[in-house]
């Protein structure tokens, strides 16, 4: 039954978008959501199929394509890519859901499914080729979203997303290129396979070129400081289904990355470059929340958090322990539901406004009640509140990071004070106080079609906020046997000490019994 589950997750949307072409117009939209609909299901088959006291790759999938070169197709998951999966055909359907009367829905459905192709792929490629091919195949429907269906500056904010994103992963191919050259030389055999990679122990000295390569097509794609300015432009010219998507699943790819590829093949240089990459993400943290604060658009004010907030995956992802990587992979799916519903909230407001300035709002709450509770709700989860999805993934997040440093720890705490700071402002200024103008006096408050794309979300916000465990305890297996790999392949004593072996106590105990 699961014998080539992930292959059909990964190709039955893009097939069903070619038949989407002769679909009629009328019936696209009956036809792209049940696509989806079927696409959740697969994902939801793979979790429960999924066995999480397992921490090795699952359901994997292997056929040879250039063997002279060592090129596979090989697709699995573990616990760090599962639930990406999940996300991913979730928002799908939630987005073709959601969609409004918007011009050419036919060709943004057929666009949708493509997308949805190249994410599965991304999450689920285990030879570095095929995860290359779908990496940049990804950029491709978010560039078409963006610049048939966004604002005045779309060509311009299409063509920046393009530049950086491509010329990132450039650089990212390179350094792919030179990990084949070097398992080449160790054993005579060229292969592209990741999990033959974990096999290397690189000199430190390659470890930190190898690092710097593959730091520059991940760090784009997050986006990390200085490299963030193209996402500001993205959100703010993309229609609302584009953000949705690329704030909920596209910016995951590259700190997914970063679990994937630099941590367990370059430990040495992962804890090398561990505090200037925190520095960087604090600085992300405490920068783009000042922007935020400063914006007069809603739409900017929540593109901006979400770079914030991913300045906190960033940190937690180089904890190098178990509590800070799990933690930032549970981060990223609690920012892609917060996140990504945010962005659905605010497209919500613009449909029936036109307007994503602040000032031209006040005294929703009184006119939108379901909107206005919805919103507060979902805003309390991005600031972390606790009993909501971010704060498990936040709190794991620094408490691994307090390992290695106190003070970066402190101060990026005290940054997402900051965040609470700049949410609750724009929650007061579009929500509190007399309703002042006219158009907005007789709002319709939130449909049947869009309760059935937020209450869902809500629900996962609470569930996951008060009960992570199901989500939480196959991440914290994987994120374990990475972990160990990292230990056992460190060559430094600095790398040694900073990563910690994992042994489970009962096996210690059973082992010292013996």
């Amino acid at each position: 039954m699961f014998d080539h589950i992930l292959s059909i997750l990964i190709f039955f949307p893009a097939l069903a978008a070619l038949f989407g072409v002769v679909v009629d117009k009328d019936s696209i939209r009956a036809y792209g959501l049940s696509v989806a609909v079927v696409e959740f299901a697969l994902s939801l088959m793979l979790w429960f199929g999924f066995d999480a006291s397992v921490s090795g790759m699952q359901f994997m999938e292997q056929v040879s394509l250039i063997p002279a070169f060592g090129v596979n197709y090989i697709v699995g998951v573990d616990g760090i890519s599962l639930f990406i999966i999940v996300l991913a055909a979730f928002f799908t359907m939630i987005g073709i859901a959601s969609l409004t009367d918007t011009k050419n829905v036919k060709n943004m459905i057929i666009t949708l499914l493509m997308l949805q192709m190249t994410m599965a792929g991304v999450f689920a490629a285990l030879d570095a080729i095929l995860f290359y091919v779908f990496w940049e195949l990804s950029l491709v429907p978010m560039l078409y979203i963006i610049g048939a269906w966004g604002g005045p500056l779309r060509v311009y904010a299409s063509i920046k997303f393009f530049l950086y994103t491509f010329t990132g992963s450039l650089v990212m191919l390179v350094g792919m290129l030179f990990m084949a050259y070097f398992y080449f030389q160790a054993t005579g055999v060229w292969s592209f396979a990741i999990l033959d990679w974990y096999r290397l122990i690189l000199p430190q000295s390659y470890q930190l070129w190898l690092f710097a390569a593959f730091f520059m097509g991940f760090a784009i794609k997050v986006p990390m400081f200085p490299f963030h300015t193209w996402l500001p432009y993205a959100h703010g010219q993309a229609p609302t289904i584009g953000s949705v998507m690329l704030a909920a699943i596209l910016l995951k790819m590259g700190t997914y990355a970063f679990i994937r590829f630099s941590l367990p093949l370059f430990p040495d240089a992962s804890v090398f470059f561990m505090f200037p990459v925190a520095i960087i993400a604090v600085i992300m943290i405490i920068y783009t929340a000042m922007v935020a604060y400063a914006q007069e658009d809603v739409k900017q004010v929540v593109a901006y958090s979400s770079v914030s907030h991913m300045g906190v995956i960033v940190l937690g992802t180089f904890a190098m322990n178990v509590e800070g990587i799990s933690g930032s992979i549970f981060l990223m799916i609690a920012h892609g539901v917060v996140s990504g519903a945010l962005f659905l909230l605010v497209g919500v407001i613009y449909d029936r406004r036109h307007t994503k300035m602040m000032d031209q709002f006040g005294g929703l709450a009184s006119v939108m009640p379901r909107y206005a509770t919805i919103f507060g709700l979902m805003l309390m989860a991005s600031v972390g509140l606790p009993l909501t999805i971010n704060f498990v993934g936040e709190f794991l997040s620094l408490l691994g990071f307090y390992e290695q440093s106190h003070i970066i720890t402190l101060l990026a705490g005290i940054a997402i004070i900051v965040g609470a700071i700049y949410m609750l402002s724009a929650y007061k200024k579009m929500f509190f106080g007399e309703v002042t103008r006219e158009e907005n006096k007789n709002l319709p408050d939130v449909n049947k079609r869009e309760l059935l794309a937020l209450i869902p979300l809500a629900i996962i916000t609470v569930w996951l906020g008060i009960y992570p465990k199901p989500v939480l305890e196959p991440i914290n297996n994987s994120v374990e046997a990475v972990v160990q790999l990292m230990h056992d392949k460190a060559i430094t004593p600095e790398a040694k000490s900073a990563i910690p072996s994992v042994i489970k106590k009962d096996e210690t105990s059973t082992q010292e019994a013996h």
